[in-house]
């Protein structure tokens, strides 16, 4: 049995009309499935754990964004009672864009019904005063996060998304804020090594794919079954140079720059002087001082094609 989680309301409404082709093909070929709707933020989670609380195995079939990605992963009590897959609708698209599936729909769905090939993937946790929360691409802290923030609320998003040209919108609202930005002090600790300090920096993202933002590959060694996160640091760069540069993270030539820095660990904490936005795969969170990332123990069986 199929379980279907839907965002109707994914890149303006497209959503909705992709899951009617998607239905009719469906019972086309006799398949036997559940679909479920999301009405509000977070439904996709309480979905998840209603449709988990049947014994037995599942396999769960996102339809939506990134942000449905996000909430269906923080809805899984036992990783591996779970099998995952994905037909993606959403602006930005970098899960689907970093595990390399189809985006067209009907293509995707085939490889559902009848995989050929099946992964465990990582999942990423981040801790923030006495909560945490679940990430499949990254979690954020600073610049990028005030962007997701700004995203979310923005007209030019809906815009692009009409002409189907929705990671522009990133970019768009990025520039902006970028302009706006007064980078900030920040501390950093993987795997309880020695803090390093830095003293202007624009944001700080632990990264389980090679893209965020709507394409940006910020982590270009990233991989999402690797066993560990990709950390990306922007630092003491003047913003026009970083206005220069940020076309170059599309193809993953920023990183030979001064001012980039990429590690790879399996748990960081970063510490900011004032308390800043973040965010957990494009959906943002509340302001923090700190934020503590690592990958939950368990990897859930996903499938690629």
């Amino acid at each position: 049995m199929y379980n279907f989680i839907i965002n109707p309301n994914a890149r303006t409404g497209l959503g909705l009309r992709v899951w009617n082709g998607v239905e009719k093909a469906l019972k086309e070929r006799r398949i036997n499935y559940h679909a479920f709707f999301t009405k509000y933020c977070n439904h996709a989670t309480s979905i998840t754990q209603k449709i988990l609380s049947n014994d037995g195995c599942h396999t769960l079939v996102v339809l939506g964004g990134d942000g449905t990605i996000n909430e269906v992963i923080n809805g899984i009590s036992d990783f591996q009672t779970v099998t995952l897959a994905y037909i993606p609708i959403g602006s930005s698209n970098d899960f689907a864009r970093g595990m390399g599936l189809s985006h067209d729909p009907y293509k995707a769905l085939d490889h559902i019904l009848s995989p050929s090939c099946y992964t465990h993937i990582n999942i990423g946790t981040v801790k923030y005063g006495s909560k945490s929360r679940r990430f499949a691409v990254s979690a954020g802290f600073g610049f990028d996060a005030k962007v997701c923030c700004q995203i979310s609320t923005s007209r030019v998003k809906a815009f692009f998304n009409k002409l189907s040209l929705g990671k522009l919108s990133y970019v768009c609202v990025a520039l902006q804020s970028l302009l706006l930005q007064t980078p900030k002090k920040m501390v950093i600790t993987m795997d309880n090594k020695t803090p390093i300090a830095f003293e202007k920096v624009y944001f700080a993202a632990a990264m389980n794919q090679k893209y965020e933002g709507g394409g940006f590959m910020f982590c270009p060694k990233a991989a999402p079954a690797d066993d560990f996160l990709d950390i990306i640091l922007i630092e003491g760069l003047p913003k026009l140079k970083i206005l220069f540069l940020l076309p170059t993270a599309f193809f993953g030539k920023h990183t030979k720059f001064t001012g980039i820095h990429i590690y790879r660990c399996k748990k960081a904490v970063m510490e900011s002087e004032i308390p800043l936005p973040f965010h957990t795969d494009g959906e943002p969170i509340s302001l923090q001082h700190q934020i503590s990332t690592s990958l939950e123990p368990q990897k859930i069986r996903f499938i690629i094609s």
